[in-house]
């Protein structure tokens, strides 16, 4: 949000308390709380450059901290891994910035393109990383996407984990009852 989309905001707001409130003294009070809150969780804050490019850094570990969901079930897709080289490289000048926006929009078509949960959620922590470079916020996006990816990959295990258990408590003749499609092994 900019300044003047964040004084339009304010102003939104004391408008809506002035007409509705019983106590109009009460609104810079709450326009006041209403900003510092903002400012508080991030969305007003002012970044310089060097805060932008580690806000970029952070991102791109985060994701590829995941990657690894989405590259053993598609190894020859390799547009997340691009997406997340993509941001590192605009953090060192290696490339424009559209080149970043182009890596992440290829994260966010491979993610459309998986069926696996994990993946398509470290797909997208890939895309958000690379779209740091251009808008700063999208870093909150690849940190709680890389944080679905690793929810689902742990599902997925636990799931595996308990279906063998499962199996080999169950007597060997009853195996294709409970589990048809596993056969005899």
């Amino acid at each position: 949000m900019n300044a003047t989309e964040a004084v339009t905001d304010d102003c939104a707001y004391a408008a809506r308390e002035r007409t509705s409130s019983a106590h109009p003294g009460h609104v810079l009070d709450e326009l006041v709380r209403g900003r510092a809150a903002r400012v508080e969780s991030g969305r007003d804050m002012k970044l310089d450059k060097e805060d932008h490019r580690s806000l970029v850094l952070w991102a791109t570990d985060c994701a590829e901290h995941v990657l690894p969901y989405f590259e053993e079930e598609y190894p020859k897709d390799d547009r997340p891994r691009k997406a997340v080289e993509a941001g590192r490289a605009w953090v060192r000048g290696e490339i424009p910035l559209s080149e970043a926006r182009a890596a992440a929009f290829a994260a966010h078509a491979a993610a459309r393109d998986a069926d696996q949960a994990a993946a398509r959620a470290a797909a997208r922590a890939a895309g958000h990383a690379a779209a740091t470079a251009h808008v700063a916020g999208h870093a909150r996006h690849a940190a709680t996407y890389a944080v679905t990816a690793a929810t689902y990959a742990a599902a997925a295990a636990a799931t595996t984990k308990e279906r063998d258990w499962q199996y080999r408590h169950l007597p060997k003749h009853l195996r294709p009852v409970a589990f048809p499609a596993r056969g005899d092994s």
